[in-house]
């Protein structure tokens, strides 16, 4: 079925026993739909906690343990890569188990994770621990989690959806960041890592009691439409399915753009400077507590950011927005070097301002980038978004390595900074070269795209 496409009225006998009585479009000020989005956005600033650990952790451990910023970036990378690779089977096991049981197991294996770094004596166990115990539970919810309740819960309205739940890894970064930095400079890493663990336990009795996985759970229709859609039945083989959805895509040329574009997202954001701005700034005798409040700050700038670009998402050309968004964060990372230098620890105005410029523009790619997928994939689009999400963590775990290799052996990171700013001027090209889906594909072509 296309998505945003209403579904002919259902006979009786064509929905399952279980489901509730449909009961339309509810009559209540608030739709239903709302409140499970809120239930998403609380759940994601609570998992959020774990992207904001990694810059805060490459200096202690380099100091405790003596190991090279290129070990500990490994350990970041791998984190970084599962998180994306297991996205696209993330979503294909939501609509097998529900997005209850995924996100609460998910939710647990962080912790679980997290827990257990502050044990370890060896950098092969931080790539287990961090890397791919907290990478595969990070994954399984991923902006795939996301991208599966709008899908579900939401016709109208979903481009603005989306903008706010992915603006909540920012408020996520929000909370933790200062609190996070604070305990890594006054207590240690360890009683982060701790933080980190308990945020993400906290959150799993309101997923399981608050959180539903279908409109038809509750007898409503999904907002913005006066159609009741029974829940439909759970989907075997969920493996199997995402990579068939995955060699289906690939057979199109907006997916190779799209992915291609997304890697340098990741590798300009999560790998670059979620990685290695605090580090970076120290370098130039930033307390790390000023550096993560920075951070800090992009959060609540992101959030403003990608609220409005889920707004023009639903107004204006996806492809130009993402040219936009792309050009803009290239020239923003190419004066970061001389602004860290001329700053010498300080915080001063112009570093004020590209930390606004920057934060407006973090994740703002993400509404266009999954509007783009519906538009091509259709019902296949978020699990085809998991795969592009796969690409942008796979592009963010290099740039985590790369970037600490870069500064092992130049003792500076201006040629990383440099590098991802070429790269994003590259993306912005790549963008416009998405073609509209109505000048490449007939009207009778189906939306999954062969």
């Amino acid at each position: 079925m296309l998505l945003g496409v209403t579904q002919t009225a259902e006979t009786p006998a064509e929905i399952p026993a279980e489901a509730p009585a449909p009961r339309g479009r509810p009559r209540s000020r608030v739709h239903r739909a709302w409140f499970v989005a809120a239930v998403t956005f609380v759940t994601i600033i609570g998992a959020a906690a774990f992207a904001s650990l990694p810059g805060l952790l490459i200096d202690p451990l380099h100091s405790e343990f003596d190991w090279s910023r290129g070990e500990i970036g490994f350990a970041v990378s791998v984190n970084l890569a599962l998180y994306g690779l297991t996205a696209p089977f993330a979503a294909a096991l939501m609509d097998r188990f529900g997005i209850r049981r995924v996100v609460a197991v998910a939710l647990t294996v962080i912790a679980t994770g997290s827990a257990l770094t502050t044990v370890m004596t060896a950098a092969w166990q931080m790539v287990l621990y961090w890397g791919v115990l907290v990478g595969l539970g990070s994954g399984s919810m991923a902006l795939a989690f996301a991208a599966t309740v709008t899908d579900r819960w939401f016709v109208a309205r979903r481009g603005l959806v989306t903008g706010i739940l992915t603006a909540a890894g920012a408020s996520g970064q929000l909370v933790f960041l200062p609190l996070l930095s604070w305990l890594v400079e006054n207590q240690g890493w360890r009683p982060a890592a701790i933080t980190v663990a308990l945020s993400a336990l906290v959150v799993v009795p309101f997923v399981w009691l608050l959180l539903r996985d279908h409109p038809a759970d509750v007898g409503l229709a999904p907002y913005g439409s006066e159609e009741f859609k029974p829940k439909p039945p759970p989907v075997t083989g969920a493996a199997r399915r995402a990579v068939t959805v995955l060699f289906d895509a690939a057979r199109t040329g907006p997916f190779w753009l799209l992915a291609g574009t997304f890697a340098i997202c990741g590798a300009s954001t999560n790998g670059l400077v979620k990685t290695h701005f605090i580090p970076a700034a120290h370098d130039h005798g930033m307390q790390i507590t000023a550096a993560a409040s920075l951070l800090a700050v992009i959060g609540v700038f992101d959030i403003i950011g990608t609220i409005a670009s889920g707004w023009f998402t639903d107004r204006f050309d996806a492809r130009r927005l993402l040219a936009v968004y792309y050009a803009l964060r290239g020239v923003s990372l190419l004066f970061l070097p001389m602004l860290l230098v001329q700053g010498g620890g300080d915080v001063r105005p112009p570093m004020l301002f590209f930390i606004v410029f920057y934060g407006l523009d973090w994740v703002a790619t993400v509404p266009p980038t999954i509007a783009l997928c519906r538009e091509y994939y259709g019902a296949d689009s978020a699990i085809v978004f998991g795969w592009v999400l796969a690409s942008h963590q796979v592009g963010a775990g290099i740039v985590a390595f790369a970037g600490g290799m870069v500064r092992d052996v130049t003792g500076s990171y201006n040629m990383v900074w440099y590098g991802s700013g070429a790269l994003c001027a590259a993306a912005a090209l790549m963008a416009l070269l998405i073609r509209s889906r109505a000048k490449t594909v007939p009207a009778s072509a189906p939306v999954s795209a062969a």
